[in-house]
């Protein structure tokens, strides 16, 4: 059993907008001791293979910084980082209306300084509210006359350990885990990405419906935080 909080509770979150002074847009996201800084750029421009669609494009990068983990990382880019990265841009290219940004690019960098569990999910959390800075920047200079945002989103990781779940899990329950899962779930509910994983074996199917259960709440009052970063 956790001894600093509830099987069902989220770590200390804590999120702080306009971290940076000059990308379009920034956050400095944690959960726990888990720190992300967010940042979200602005280009002209989409990929050829959208050249003429009438949209424009959501990208995302991911790294570790070297020292974000107990031992130095070599500071690359390898497979598991992409595969995050594309997480990450899938999820947020779900809360925005993409045609209304055609003719540019926002590339979001969510690099990770101290790792504690719970990254990916925490860049989503970050990269939007970044993107939607990004996003609002674009309207004020007369590129966009609405914000096109659909729904704002967040992410939530949930652990089976042993047969507890625990929310949001740190890296030393994380490591214990038979199953993970990281959810990204909208402000109403919906879901935008879901990642699960077995490490024992076959898992019952009620599982992920109870995952979902335990995740949702969460990632809504997440989005309630964003909100109020974004005030401030």
């Amino acid at each position: 059993m956790r001894k600093d909080r509830g099987w069902n509770e989220l770590r200390p979150i804590s999120i702080q907008s306009d971290y940076l002074k000059d990308p379009e847009g920034s956050c400095l996201v944690k959960y726990g001791n888990t720190w992300v800084l967010c940042t979200a750029t602005l280009s002209m421009g989409v990929p050829q293979w959208l050249s003429g669609g009438g949209q424009g494009w959501i990208t995302a990068e991911y790294a570790l910084l070297p020292r974000s983990v107990p031992e130095r990382k070599e500071r690359r880019l390898g497979g598991r980082e992409k595969e995050i990265a594309r997480m990450i841009g899938r999820s947020l290219r779900a809360g925005v209306d993409l045609k209304a940004l055609d003719g540019f690019t926002i590339t979001v960098d969510c690099d990770v300084i101290q790792a504690d569990g719970g990254t990916r999910s925490a860049a989503v959390t970050g990269g939007f509210v970044a993107l939607v800075r990004a996003l609002e920047h674009m309207r004020k200079t007369g590129i966009l006359e609405r914000l096109p945002v659909r729904e704002f989103l967040a992410g939530v990781s949930v652990a089976m350990v042993g047969k507890q779940l625990f929310l949001d899990p740190d890296y030393n329950e994380d490591m214990k885990a038979a199953v993970d899962a990281n959810i990204v779930i909208s402000e109403k509910g919906n879901i935008a990405e879901l990642q699960m994983s077995s490490e024992e074996g076959l898992m019952e199917p009620g599982i992920v419906g109870k995952m979902i259960e335990i995740a949702t709440p969460a990632a809504i009052e997440i989005t309630r935080m964003q909100k109020e970063a974004l005030k401030r």
